[in-house]
């Protein structure tokens, strides 16, 4: 038997220190893990301290390093959503199976590939072993985890329950990568088309329509009136189009910047949901993510009104995020979570309805997880019945645009052929 240095974390948050004897130090995790401890450190030689060992609770009033400048910063940039992915399933597997933080994070950096994020987790078993929760040495790699993330650590190091939020963590980033993964498959195909039917018209316009307009002024002949406003429109673009092109990407980066702006974005955002099609696709495409989200906290014993604060700023649209404020303030007056989501309007009504079941049973984190799959399914539905609509209308209009531009060319050559000899 050899004596393992151990620094752990209790249920109220605080360092626990000490030493045991035992055979391995994943027998001294599991002895930790059963006392209600969290470990944090095991290992043949005493952790060194750090100024915030004292407390987790550090990092809420702005004590964690500020790591996202210089080249670090960088780093943390290209930190790509996969790699956080597979860190997340390999930390929980590692966490249930009773494999200390700091060795977990050890090995995750050797199953990782991508170095960058090597690079992260190394500065994350850097800050653990000097001292600090894993909960401020995520928060302190800037971007590289979300808000959501870091608090979801934090709730499971002050119930110690860490492996627990790290499995629910890994559902969570493997179903957001699941609808990215789709949402970019159904849009591959409509933005070739899109591409194509540009491209086509472009060249039409700037080489194939001046040159048969040199071929056919050459005649002297009375030009139709199509094909004289084609070859006018020819014309136009050959001369100024670079002028409209400057004119879209003002108005692109003029727009940019609208958005930006608390009530250009809050006007956009509205217009959208107010859409045919599209707008019902974001409700449900929010209204899955805020229920995953909420499924995830609630489950890891975050409190509600704080739960609805993290769950607001996972929501990408501005008027939905804007209504969980007011769902939050329902809350804190004690009118529960259905009738505040009812009230808000934006909301599809079936979340009411299932949130008050919730409610009544005691099971909102799954009633929330149900709610998620339901719209989940139905967001693919309208994806797929979206996107099933897109490609037939990007057909239609290129060969509305490319038809009209050869008929009109087909009826200057008519009238060439009509012309006595």
């Amino acid at each position: 038997m050899a004596t393992y240095y151990y620094r752990a974390l209790d249920a109220a948050g605080r360092w626990q220190e000490g030493s045991r004897q035992a055979q391995t130090d994943k027998a001294v995790a599991r002895d930790l893990q059963a006392g209600g401890l969290v470990p944090v450190y095991v290992g043949l030689s005493p952790a060194v301290s750090g100024a915030h060992a004292g407390s987790w609770l550090g990092s809420l009033f702005g004590s964690a390093e500020a790591t996202a400048g210089g080249r670090g910063g960088m780093v943390r940039r290209r930190a790509m959503t996969q790699d956080r992915l597979l860190f997340t399933q390999e930390l929980a597997t590692l966490l249930n199976a009773g494999v200390p933080v700091d060795r977990a994070l050890s090995i995750c950096t050797e199953l990782t590939e991508n170095k960058a994020f090597q690079q992260v987790i190394a500065d994350l078993l850097r800050q653990v072993r000097a001292g600090k929760s894993l909960a401020e040495a995520l928060e302190a790699q800037g971007k590289v985890f979300s808000k959501l993330y870091v608090n979801m650590v934090r709730a499971g190091q002050s119930t110690g329950t860490l492996a627990v939020i790290f499995q629910r963590l890994a559902e969570l980033e493997a179903a957001a990568a699941e609808w990215r993964s789709q949402l970019i498959s159904a849009l591959i195909y409509p933005a070739l088309l899109t591409a194509v039917a540009i491209a086509s018209v472009i060249v039409l316009m700037n080489v194939v329509v001046p040159r048969f307009a040199q071929v056919f002024e050459s005649t002297g002949l009375p030009i139709p009136l199509p094909t004289y406003l084609l070859l006018e429109t020819s014309r136009l673009l050959e001369s100024y189009g670079w002028i409209v092109l400057l004119a879209v990407i003002v108005a692109g980066i003029s727009f940019r910047r609208y958005l930006r702006t608390p009530q250009g974005r809050e006007r956009w955002d509205r217009f959208l949901l107010r859409l045919p099609l599209v707008g019902e696709l974001l409700r449900r495409v929010e209204t899955a993510r805020f229920a995953r989200t909420m499924s995830t906290l609630v489950a890891g014993n975050v409190p509600l009104v704080q739960s609805l604060g993290l769950a607001r700023d996972i929501i990408g649209n501005s008027v939905m995020a804007a209504a969980l404020d007011r769902v939050a303030q329902g809350v804190k007056r004690g009118e529960g979570i259905a009738a505040p989501i009812r009230q808000s309007g934006v909301f599809p009504p079936l979340a009411a309805h299932l949130l008050m079941v919730g409610e009544e049973t005691g099971r909102l984190d799954s009633v929330f997880e149900r709610l998620a799959n339901i719209y989940d399914r139905e967001t693919q539905v309208a994806v797929r019945r979206l996107t099933a609509l897109f490609e037939p209308a990007v057909i239609l209009g290129m060969g509305l645009v490319v038809g009209t531009i050869v008929l009109s060319l087909l009826l200057a050559i008519t009238s060439i052929n009509e012309v006595p000899f």
